[in-house]
């Protein structure tokens, strides 16, 4: 592998692929983005497919994109572990399979979402000591700092040490990815004191509180926004719904002020109210984050909306590049190393 960093992306991966998903590629490493600064992006899949929509583009023989055959792809409403067995060489395993064997330092899809969680904890892998890889999804807060919500759907049902893990996890990523000196570890329950929350929560309180971690309590779901904690912990039901609930305020609240703005009574009025809109947008926008990170793996995996355009698409791919130079991965495997150390 050459110097430069390597990103596969799964080009027919999406809703909107392969055409939103390339456009997200070439604005990408066209961009001023620090995190695209040397960085190859892998256009995984059909080749004739990819090559037209580069054409398109006015970004054929651009040496920062690639492009790496697939001759499958697994549909959006395929069942994920069956498509993966009867399609091995589907863009999603291609992508996976490219890291592992390190021809690639990442991988980003708004594919199939079990299909790319299942490709990445088959042909990755998880970190051994690691019990059920989490995805973690970043939440917007008042005061523009990122807070990151573990897991967000990918485990449903989890026991009190998948909580912990969770919360190593988050630390670490929060910690390399973020830049937080000492994130702070909060725990999702149905209230802050120590004594509230199911059996789930009180199990997992002391499991966290062992770990090298900055634990300051649990928080509720109204919280999230308010500059509590850097890392919240949940099961992936709980987690989810969380998620899922700050989408639809988020879009309510896009919604109200859409309709300000096109009932405003005065050009004046209208031009503050679009000013608020733009700052909410940019605030509460999934495509401003782009995707989320698959944690736990021994690898980086970032798994995009299935409805990402090409601008959520261009910031996944900055997450990608931006969790392979942090180094999260060997910290994770140092700490949990330290752990078992004693």
């Amino acid at each position: 592998m050459s110097d430069a960093l390597q990103i596969a992306v799964d080009a027919m991966g999406g809703d909107h692929a392969p055409s939103e998903v390339i456009r997200g590629s070439v604005s990408f490493v066209r961009s001023s983005r620090p995190e695209a600064e040397g960085v190859i992006v892998q256009l995984v899949g059909d080749p004739s497919v990819i090559a037209s929509c580069l054409e398109a583009e006015g970004a054929a023989g651009d040496a920062r994109l690639v492009i790496v055959p697939a001759t499958q792809v697994v549909a959006m409403d395929e069942h994920p572990l069956e498509s993966l067995r009867k399609k091995p060489d589907s863009s999603i395993s291609v992508c996976a399979r490219r890291v592992k064997t390190g021809e690639a330092h990442a991988t980003m899809s708004a594919g199939n979402t079990g299909a790319c969680l299942i490709a990445a904890v088959m042909v990755i892998e998880r970190l051994s000591q690691i019990g059920r890889p989490p995805i973690a999804c970043v939440l917007p807060t008042q005061s523009g700092k990122p807070v990151l919500l573990v897991d967000a759907g990918a485990n449903v049902d989890c026991q009190p040490s998948h909580l912990a893990d969770f919360a190593l996890l988050g630390s670490v990523y929060s910690q390399r990815v973020f830049g937080i000196a000492s994130p702070r570890v909060a725990l999702l329950s149905n209230g802050e004191e120590e004594g509230k929350g199911d059996e789930l929560v009180k199990r997992a309180r002391p499991l966290i509180q062992a770990l090298p971690v900055n634990f300051v309590g649990s928080i509720e779901g109204n919280h999230f926004a308010e500059d509590r904690a850097d890392v919240i912990v949940s099961d992936g039901f709980a987690g989810n719904v969380m998620l899922k609930t700050a989408e639809g305020m988020g879009a309510l609240a896009l919604s109200v002020i859409e309709n300000a703005v096109k009932s405003a009574e005065s050009p004046v009025a209208r031009e503050a109210l679009e000013k608020v809109l733009a700052e909410v947008r940019c605030r509460v926008d999934y495509a401003e984050y782009g995707g989320a990170p698959l944690l736990g793996i021994n690898g980086v995996s970032v798994i995009a909306h299935g409805r990402s355009d090409a601008r959520a698409i261009e910031s996944a791919i900055g997450m990608a590049a931006r969790a392979a130079r942090s180094g999260y991965v060997s910290a994770v495997k140092e700490t949990l190393e330290g752990i078992a150390a004693g």
